[in-house]
């Protein structure tokens, strides 16, 4: 997409971006941010990163300067289109990543008021872990004469470095057989564990009880505000705070080096979820579990 960019006619002030990328998280929104904006400053290149729980003002301006590059969760996104802060009529290089966590987040809607705005001769790539038929269905609408690449499997499944053990307990034992795994855990030279759990405010009661116990434990969820999430997710990253207690959504997108163990205290509503929780781990080809 950045070379891409750099092909187009120079953009004036308060032109819209010859490249979107559309996802479905703020974190992720973030992140791509964070690997791009070296390459676009060498460039010359202007970047907007625009997502929701943070105060519309500052992208507004960086929108209104004349952008190149957006990066944009749906629904911020649609708030400027909506209110005319900027436009589609540039874009010709459309990537929709996590297709598949998008429309689970019920972002289609969204996706196809936003597609409906960008000019037809566009180039579109879409990512996606898994393939189900909305995202096929979504990509035979948006793509034509399409390359298909596939990496690894067609079937779902769970990377093999990651070592998985199972246990199958009653919600009133799943307390103790927790601090069980963590005295186990906390002992390892590399402890850098995620436990995701079902509800928000299952995330919130245990954080406080473990905190309470002394397990150094910060949680992420999506009643968090933007400031207490980019805190969290330092916190954990730097191994400040080496046990973060997440919901969904930090299942898929969430870039965390040397991750070594995930605990899925409730199992989610389906496997493709529980592949993409435990996928946060064994990554570089490291053997976890």
């Amino acid at each position: 997409g950045i070379v891409h960019t750099t092909k187009q006619q120079p953009r004036a002030r308060y032109d819209g971006p010859s490249v979107l990328v559309l996802l479905p998280t703020r974190e992720l929104a973030q992140q791509v941010q964070e690997v791009s904006v070296d390459f676009c400053s060498a460039l010359g290149l202007k970047m907007a990163c625009l997502f929701g729980g943070a105060s519309k003002g500052p992208q507004a301006r960086d929108l209104e300067r004349g952008v190149d590059i957006v990066v944009a969760t749906p629904g911020r996104l649609l708030d400027f289109l909506d209110n005319n802060t900027t436009n589609m009529k540039r874009c010709s290089y459309l990537v929709l990543d996590e297709a598949d966590r998008m429309l689970d987040m019920g972002f289609e809607p969204q996706i196809r008021k936003i597609i409906g705005q960008i000019r037809p001769d566009r180039q579109t790539l879409m990512f996606s872990a898994t393939w189900p038929k909305e995202v096929r269905a979504l990509a035979a609408d948006f793509q034509h004469d399409a390359a298909f690449l596939n990496v690894g499997s067609m079937e779902l499944a769970a990377n093999h470095n990651i070592t998985q053990f199972v246990d199958v307990l009653e919600e009133h034992a799943k307390q103790p057989r927790l601090m069980q795994l963590l005295n186990d855990i906390m002992n390892q030279p590399e402890c850098k564990t995620i436990i995701f759990v079902e509800t928000k405010r299952k995330a919130d009661d245990l954080t406080r009880w473990m905190r309470r116990d002394g397990w150094p434990t910060l949680c992420i969820h999506g009643d968090k505000n933007q400031g207490e999430r980019d805190w969290v997710l330092s916190e954990f990253k730097a191994g400040k705070t080496p046990i973060m207690l997440a919901t969904d959504v930090a299942a898929r997108g969430l870039d965390v080096d040397d991750i070594k163990f995930v605990i899925n205290y409730d199992y989610p509503n389906n496997s493709e979820d529980y592949v993409h929780r435990i996928g946060r781990t064994g990554r570089r080809e490291k053997k976890v579990r």
